[in-house]
């Protein structure tokens, strides 16, 4: 039996699911020092349960994106909502931290589907002018999740352990895919992308869509390289508490919500390609400002957490716009668009966490000079690939 409701009762659902597999980074990033001593393992392997997930979403968002334009969106909906639930309950049954890092490949895979088929799903909820809108706040929910979840999973952990956040992640993924399968009839299911008759490839050879989703790709996994491995570095080289790393997300947070929030207007004053390129070289200047600052032995909070808040102001400045501008460079293809965005963005992610992984007991610097890195490489996309705007 289906029923039929609101576009907003959907637009929710629908976010719910993309919070979902974000939730499955952020939700876990307390518990990770404690895997080593509770599954046998090193430091460094634990890091890898973070790397596997992100791996394992890269891959599924291509997966996902070409299935979507060969079969139902709404089934191939249900069908990711489930496995990513039973994939959270057996990897918190998991033996040992090397079957973990397995589940967690499998877990980011099937958890990948929500993200993919969201923009053809509030395109066709929201036809016309409201659609950008829409798109504007489920980014805003979105942000919401490195804030929070972490703060979650922290109580959790003093609740019943590691376990906790992955039996939390398949309870609300069961209860995701119900809800999907029931309202089903409410989810648009027109295949836009049959209709251009595109592929990975010819979006790729867009230049337009290569330089802003390259830089995206490379903005956002410069801040997320940096958070996957702040809870090792904090509680184990530096002897802080995941508290700390609890406070360096609330701020850099807020603000990259504030900025965001602000990047359309700022937009429409500056114009769209000089907000990105001045959110993109503010990035490149706090990361940096970080390297020197923990280069030079300094690990005080008290200075890092407003040059955390000053690169997290800058993606918020550049983000929203820039995946803006990717996704229309898609040409329509906003299933293909956005799991190639969003693929690139974990691919750099999970490379820059693997690279920094063997050095995590070294403190700061390692994390800091892998997101310049990546921070700087955005900048280069938008200089060196031409544009058609």
């Amino acid at each position: 039996m289906t029923v039929n409701v609101s576009p907003t009762v959907m637009f929710l659902l629908i976010s719910f699911g993309t919070v979902l597999g974000i939730a499955g980074t952020d939700l876990v990033l307390p518990a990770i020092p404690a895997m080593p001593t509770a599954l046998g393992g090193t430091a460094a392997l634990a890091q890898m349960v973070l790397a596997a997930y992100a791996g394992g979403t890269l891959v599924g968002l291509l997966t996902f994106g070409e299935l979507g334009a060969r079969y139902s969106r709404r089934k191939l909906l249900v069908w990711s909502l489930g496995l990513f639930a039973v994939t959270s309950l057996l990897s918190a049954y998991a033996p040992t931290l090397e079957w973990l890092v397995i589940l967690r490949f499998a877990q980011g895979a099937f958890g990948s589907g929500p993200a993919v088929f969201a923009p053809g799903f509030i395109h066709g909820l929201y036809p016309g002018d409201k659609a950008p809108s829409m798109f504007g706040r489920l980014g805003s929910i979105e942000s919401l999740t490195p804030a929070l979840a972490p703060i979650a999973g922290a109580y959790l952990m003093t609740v019943g352990g590691w376990q906790t956040s992955f039996l939390m992640l398949a309870g609300l993924a069961i209860l995701c895919a119900v809800g999907s399968w029931a309202y089903r009839q409410s989810l648009p299911d027109r295949l836009e992308a049959l209709e251009v008759h595109q592929s990975y490839m010819s979006i790729i050879r867009n230049g337009d869509f290569l330089r802003h989703g390259l830089s995206q790709a490379l903005s956002l996994g410069s801040i997320l390289i940096f958070v996957f491995g702040a809870p090792a570095v904090m509680t184990g080289a530096l002897g802080m508490t995941i508290g700390d790393f609890i406070l360096l997300q609330v701020f850099g947070i807020a603000l990259f919500i504030l900025a965001s929030n602000a990047s359309n207007a700022l937009a429409r004053r500056f114009g769209i390609e000089r907000m990105i390129m001045i959110g993109t070289g503010s990035l490149v200047l706090g990361f940096l400002l970080i390297l020197l600052y923990t280069s030079l032995g300094g690990r005080s909070l008290t200075v890092l957490v407003p040059l955390w808040m000053t690169a997290n102001g800058a993606f918020g400045i550049r983000g929203p716009i820039g995946f803006h501008q990717a996704i229309v460079a898609s040409r329509g293809d906003h299933s293909r668009g956005a799991a190639l965005v969003v693929a690139a963005i974990l691919g750099i992610t999970a490379g820059g966490t693997a690279a920094a992984a063997p050095f995590i007991n070294v403190g700061w610097w390692p994390l800091a000079l892998a997101s310049s890195l990546a921070a700087l490489l955005a900048l280069l996309c938008l200089k060196l690939i031409g544009s058609t705007a």
